[in-house]
């Protein structure tokens, strides 16, 4: 590998509060994203990772070992590290994203920024965050995710301001919050959701575009990164007139996955 590579050009940052291993596994994903790096490219070896970007073995090994983990790169004895083919590929990828999950049924999704505020943290806050201090301030702000349009979603999330500490609403309203979070190394690995059935009040009701008193899901969420950070927590209201869910139980484990009826839309 020659110093032509892009990611011995790239820049991490000693005083983000992002470890060092996760900015450099953001780095290779974006380029393996993008197409820069293809399958079957060979990646700088550990000697010029450590020189280029001035950080240790350690740290590169633990960066190659998380994208190895993922399916995103094989390790060939003698010969070096190298991009993995597709069909390979896993887990990150199955972390949730509304725009995925309803761009693959064919629709259109979209969202409405109606609040976008950095708050002292309530003690439930604290705690579904896991922070290490009421004195972190968070981020809040509610969206209204459409389909075709239509509001089927209002998503409060909360997050630590130190994993983005430079948002602002300008930001939100025209780039996916994720894509910005993966830019500097902070990457869903797993999330769990918690489902209540409701009956959505007055004001929740007229920005879903329904009736109050409709029934729907109550759903919280709390994301991880792969070394076990929460970095994130929502609480959404989904219309039920226009979402199922479904679950199926099988001898590996279960399978769960929401649909949205095209029919209201």
């Amino acid at each position: 590998m020659n110093d032509t590579s892009p990611i011995l050009s790239a820049k991490l940052s000693l005083d983000s509060d992002v470890p060092l291993y996760n900015q450099l596994v953001a780095i290779i994903k974006r380029n393996i994203s993008a197409g820069i790096l293809n399958p079957g490219d060979l990646l700088p070896s550990e000697s010029e990772l450590c020189k280029a970007l001035a950080i240790s073995r350690s740290t590169v090994r633990q960066a190659i070992g998380a994208l190895e983990s993922e399916g995103l790169v094989v390790r060939r004895q003698g010969k070096g590290t190298f991009v993995a083919e597709p069909k390979v590929h896993r887990r990150t990828e199955r972390v949730y994203s509304f725009t995925a999950e309803i761009s693959a049924m064919g629709l259109t999704p979209s969202s409405d920024l109606i609040e976008f505020t950095v708050i002292d943290p309530t003690p439930d806050i604290v705690k579904m965050l896991e922070l290490r201090s009421a004195e972190v301030k968070v981020y809040r702000f509610t969206r209204i995710r459409k389909v075709d349009g239509e509001p089927l979603i209002l998503e409060t999330s909360f997050y630590p301001q130190y994993i983005y500490p430079n948002l602002t609403r300008e930001l939100l309203a025209t780039h996916s919050f994720y894509s910005l979070l993966y830019d500097v190394g902070v990457i869903p690995y797993t999330a769990v959701d918690s489902y209540e059935a409701v009956k959505f009040s007055k004001a929740e009701a007229e920005l879903l575009h329904c009736r109050a008193g409709s029934a729907g899901f109550f759903v919280q969420r709390q994301t991880r990164t792969e070394n076990g950070e929460c970095y994130e927590f929502t609480q959404s209201y989904i219309r039920g007139d226009r979402a199922s869910l479904d679950i199926v139980l099988h001898k590996d484990g279960v399978t769960f996955s929401r649909s949205v009826d095209k029919g209201h839309v």
